[in-house]
């Protein structure tokens, strides 16, 4: 039977990749913050309530102006959405 860590034994980088491909998170932003995280999006209008999905390492998957459309394509790729505070 395979051994499980508890959350303090794990390593950083353990820690970093912990739900990776299996959950994600939905974070409201304004459209100021899309350069820094976007790079290669086109320009938006500043003052924009948006939402990104992000992986469980932070990575952003998606950017939209729907927090229904983020959570949609979470469920699309079968990922568990979480609540982080």
């Amino acid at each position: 039977m395979e051994e499980f860590k508890t959350i303090n034994s794990l390593t950083p980088d353990e820690f970093a990749h912990l739900g990776q491909g299996a959950i994600a998170y939905v974070k409201p932003i304004k459209s100021d913050e899309v350069p820094l995280l976007f790079p290669q999006a086109p320009s938006i209008q500043p003052g924009l309530d948006l939402f990104m999905l992000l992986g469980a390492d932070g990575i952003p998957i998606m950017l939209t102006d729907s927090k229904d459309a983020a959570f949609a394509n979470a469920w699309e790729n079968k990922l568990e959405t979480v609540s982080v505070h």
